[in-house]
């Protein structure tokens, strides 16, 4: 346990971070899920526009730092290329 005040303070800030992070990656998987759902069904215009709101919010998890961008830029093109299979 943190025995100095800077590190208490620390450990505070550390864990309003986390709940701040956790909530952005979740927002982002559910986003994402939408998109996967739409392909699954094969609904490719409402695909595409479900793919059109989740690419930003992969952009700003890459902004906030809780996505790598070449993880975030893989996963588009992953769904990208899913949606013109279909």
């Amino acid at each position: 346990m943190a025995h100095h005040s800077s590190a208490k303070k620390r450990i505070r800030q550390t864990e309003r971070r986390t709940e701040v992070n956790r909530a952005r990656v979740s927002r982002i998987r559910t986003f994402v899920k939408k998109v996967e759902t739409l392909i699954a069904g094969g609904d490719k215009t409402l695909a595409t526009e479900a793919l059109r709101e989740a690419e930003p919010e992969l952009m700003r998890g890459v902004q906030a730092g809780v996505v790598h961008q070449n993880a975030a830029s893989r996963k588009v093109s992953r769904l990208v290329a899913r949606i013109k299979a279909l």
